[in-house]
């Protein structure tokens, strides 16, 4: 009698959280998404301020931002082996 009783309570639960997935599923949907567009949109009004409160550029003007590293390639690689194709 036992195991047909927790059969029954699990599948009443499985259906009970069914149903309520259906019912409330898109109501936690959109809030989980206006959250997201919140935090995203608040990074990209974010960067548009910095951006913004910068010197204006003139246009066709170039600014570097990160001068890159000098990097060496290794010479002790090889030697270059000229090849010929044949047909």
């Amino acid at each position: 009698m036992g195991l047909i009783k927790t059969i029954l309570i699990i599948l009443l639960f499985y259906y009970g959280f069914k149903i309520l997935s259906r019912l409330f599923g898109p109501f936690i949907l959109k809030y989980f998404t206006k959250k997201a567009v919140e935090r995203f949109g608040g990074q990209f009004n974010d960067a548009k301020k910095q951006r913004q409160q910068q010197q204006p550029e003139k246009e066709g003007e170039i600014s570097i931002d990160k001068m890159p590293e000098n990097k060496t390639s290794n010479k002790t690689v090889g030697e270059y082996v000229d090849y010929e194709e044949i047909d």
